[in-house]
């Protein structure tokens, strides 16, 4: 049996997979190959590389570590989540894996735009279609941006861009736009434009993408989908574990969630969506398995015979 599965690849998991490692603790990490820092082109922000590096190159650093320090890695998919008398079962395929515990960092997956998949990819990797504002808004600073979406979560993406660059516009990605007054108020305070869509024909336009709405064509040196994002965390939730209305999984002040064993941490428990976020996450969530795994121990040794 092993001490630790950690269902997710990515700086949660990782982070998580190194300090059990170095814990002396069997762990596994059964990765999908799905981490959102996988398709980011260059973070910035993330502290000790001040010229920023890409977050593939990152995850390959973290996994050099994990298996340095003897964690096993395994290109996967968890298909589903069992309780066991004295652990969790976690189907991978056709092997049925024994653990004391399982950490769940299986993230989020972004909502995108109706475009190809190759268009996507080219301007995801040129910056011209960003997903995260708190990661690399200060890149668009004095540039043009356009936020694709309405009400409460493209208002607040659109005010918050605002604070880098005057010239913000927001467009309603399906038809016209549905805001509350209170929205609409503080979009023409901040100085944000507000356009009806739909919004189609995506394209790239030498240094800019394009967008097109009823009777106007749009260019801008970068664009922010603020579509919402779909929760991974359907496994826990076949086992019990509480979740938010958004689906995101809820969790003690140590990663523990409402099912005995059972641990979460990154972008699919609620809270701040960073890689230096989700990393400390994996690194309390760890150290969380560990002090249970050891308290277990002791009471079973100090458990009177028979």
């Amino acid at each position: 049996m092993l001490d630790c599965v950690v269902v997710g690849g990515g700086p949660a998991g990782l982070t998580a997979a190194i300090y059990l490692a170095r814990f002396h603790l069997d762990v596994r990490v059964v990765d999908a190959g799905n981490s959102r820092a996988a398709t980011i082109p260059m973070t910035r922000n993330h502290a000790g590389f001040p010229d920023g590096i890409a977050g593939a190159d990152l995850l390959d650093r973290m996994r050099t570590q994990a298996r340095h320090y003897g964690a096993a890695l395994v290109r996967a998919e968890v298909a589903g989540l069992e309780a066991s008398v004295d652990g969790l079962l976690v189907s991978v395929g056709d092997e049925i894996i024994a653990a004391r515990s399982v950490l769940l960092a299986t993230g989020v997956v972004n909502r995108r735009p109706p475009m190809p998949d190759d268009l996507h990819a080219t301007a995801l990797a040129r910056g011209l279609l960003r997903y995260c504002p708190i990661c690399d808004g200060y890149e668009v600073t004095d540039r043009r941006v356009g936020v694709l979406g309405t009400g409460g979560h493209g208002t607040r993406e659109a005010v918050f861009l605002r604070g880098y660059t005057a010239d913000v516009t927001l467009i309603a990605p399906g038809g016209q736009h549905d805001l509350a007054p209170g929205e609409r108020a503080l979009l023409a305070q901040s100085g944000v434009a507000m356009i009806d869509g739909p919004a189609t024909d995506f394209a790239i336009h030498g240094d800019a993408i394009g967008v097109r709405t009823p009777g106007h064509d749009w260019r801008f040196d970068s664009l922010y989908p603020a579509l919402g994002s779909d929760i991974n965390s359907a496994l826990a939730a076949g086992l019990g574990a509480a979740r938010s209305d958004e689906g995101c999984l809820i969790v003690d002040a140590h990663q523990r969630t409402n099912v005995a064993r059972l641990y979460a941490a990154g972008d699919v428990v609620k809270g701040l969506d960073q890689i230096s976020h989700a990393m400390g996450e994996g690194g309390v969530a760890a150290t969380t398995i560990r002090n249970d795994l050891a308290s277990e121990r002791a009471l079973l040794r100090a458990a009177p015979p028979g």
